[in-house]
């Protein structure tokens, strides 16, 4: 989906519909990360892939929070890498509790990690190197648990550490304010991992709210070139109900509906058919 030029080199990212960025980069079985922290959370990208059916997936988030949790009630999930879970100030995630305790709607395999042990993978990763370094994990039972978690002993000083595997996703989705028409990305405001996390990836699809011709500068702004970013899509209000700084603002009664939404099978399930589905419900 990049634009090459005549020696084969990536120019910039292709502009999409937000459907065809979806069909296109994200295959079933990948390893999928939906970054953004509190805010920029790309929730229509993560609708368009439980609308698109995608299966067996890996999906990989530092705080996984409810768009992770319908996914996973979507059935779309296989393994969780994570180093939180939760509804922001709400409580429990019930579809990922019920994957886990009960196998529904499949099975769902855990790895879990520290949140200073994920952002090292995924800078592991977009470093091209093959781990990261790091003093954590001490105390805990991770390391006996989690494969991706070793001891490693630094050469200089003989001072025990932790090493943790790079973060490669198959697939990084992200959201921002804006993108150019050669799809440069700008996003500003509170930014978790999305740069390290989109960097890390083999493809890479940005939802943003709108398409300028040029970037303004803004205080704070994290810019991801064109180069780097496989496709953008125009999707106004991508990040809602988690919100979008200069656009759009936390949707906290929707965290706090979901609670009671997702608690039961057939109430997930209605609300999937009737707001992401588009399916006729009877009432």
């Amino acid at each position: 989906m990049a634009v090459l030029d005549p020696g084969g080199r990536k120019l910039m990212a292709k502009l999409v519909s937000l459907a065809d960025g979806v069909a296109e980069l994200v295959r079933d079985g990948d390893t999928v990360a939906l970054e953004g922290f509190t805010h920029l959370i790309p929730f229509a990208a993560g609708h368009e892939i439980i609308r698109q059916r995608r299966r067996d997936l890996t999906l990989v988030r530092m705080t996984p929070d409810v768009i992770y949790d319908q996914l996973i009630g979507a059935g779309c999930a296989r393994r969780l890498v994570f180093s939180w879970g939760g509804n922001p100030g709400v409580g429990s995630l019930h579809r990922f509790r019920d994957a886990v305790q009960n196998s529904w709607p499949v099975p769902l395999e855990l790895e879990e990690h520290s949140h200073a042990g994920m952002a090292n993978r995924y800078v592991a990763g977009a470093s091209g190197l093959p781990f990261a370094v790091l003093r954590g994990y001490t105390g805990t039972d991770l390391p006996r648990h989690t494969a991706n978690i070793r001891p490693i002993e630094c050469p200089f000083t003989g001072e025990t550490l932790t090493a943790v595997a790079a973060l490669r996703p198959d697939v990084t989705v992200v959201h921002a304010q804006r993108a150019d028409r050669a799809g440069n990305v700008q996003m500003w405001g509170i930014t978790g991992v999305q740069k390290e996390a989109v960097l890390a990836a083999r493809r890479s699809l940005v939802t943003v709210e709108e398409i300028v011709e040029h970037l303004d500068p803004v205080p704070g702004q994290v810019i991801l070139p064109g180069w780097a970013v496989t496709a953008v899509a125009h999707v106004p209000g991508g990040a809602h109900p988690s919100y979008t700084q200069g656009y759009s603002v936390r949707d906290n009664d929707f965290y706090r509906a979901w609670d009671a939404i997702s608690r039961e099978r057939a109430t997930f399930e209605e609300w999937i058919a009737r707001h992401v589905l588009d399916v006729e419900v009877p009432a």
